[in-house]
């Protein structure tokens, strides 16, 4: 799509709110809902992603824009299945399957993983096992939950960008540790890509997984600044 406006900004919402303008008229979702912010940060965020466009407009360079859309458009309508996927990572935790060998990886992992989980264990009152090996182990009910229980407690909008963090980082606990500010960002990208940094430090990298990091990281990014600024 062309750019059809000339300048983004911000204005009142008559009852509350803020809303995005190109050359003073509300944008909508993508599915044509109203989007109204309840923080004026986050809707000088998403006027700033499409002020900086170009001749033609790339979607994927609005990471605000997409979240908030998400909120609106998907998560309300969708919102139990949504709970039901984000809640069923803690099923299969990554931070709960440690390798075996060698001690340099097992060291590594207990060192950024296992505060996490202590962490997660106090805040949520859920305690996850952890075992050596890939193989599929039980976690205890009560502990899944109350991690669904927390899941639940965030609204469409927290809840959108903890669906794209989950999905990003394979680990509903370091998604709840970015989104509750216990890590940042570079620590939730590092925690999620212990094994495969490892592994490139080891054999190096190709170029095809260079780029699916660098999107990842992208990904968690956008979601820990889209949180901040709903927050502000």
């Amino acid at each position: 799509m062309k750019r059809f406006y000339t300048a983004a900004g911000v204005g009142a919402v008559s009852g509350g709110g803020f809303q995005v303008e190109l050359d003073g008229r509300p944008i909508r979702s993508p599915a044509k809902a109203p989007l109204v912010f309840r923080s004026e940060a986050l809707a000088q965020g998403v006027a700033a992603e499409w002020q900086a466009q170009g001749d033609k407009i790339d979607a994927n360079a609005m990471p605000l824009m997409q979240l908030a859309s998400t909120a609106v458009d998907l998560v309300p309508a969708k919102r139990g299945e949504i709970v039901n996927a984000v809640s069923a990572y803690a099923e299969t935790d990554l931070l709960c399957y440690r390798a075996e060998h060698p001690e340099t990886l097992v060291d590594r992992q207990a060192r950024v993983w296992q505060p996490l989980l202590d962490w997660a264990a106090l805040q949520y009152d859920a305690p996850l096992r952890v075992c050596a090996g890939l193989m599929p182990q039980p976690q205890a009910p009560e502990a899944l939950r109350a991690l669904r229980h927390a899941v639940e407690g965030y609204d469409d909008w927290m809840l959108a960008a903890l669906q794209t963090v989950t999905g990003a980082c394979g680990s509903l606990i370091v998604a709840l540790a970015l989104i509750e500010g216990r890590i940042d960002a570079a620590e939730a990208f590092e925690a999620s890509q212990i094994d495969e940094s490892f592994e490139i430090e080891r054999w190096g990298e190709d170029s095809e997984t260079t780029k699916r990091r660098e999107l990842l990281r992208l990904d968690i990014d956008a979601c820990r600044r889209f949180v901040d600024l709903l927050r502000a």
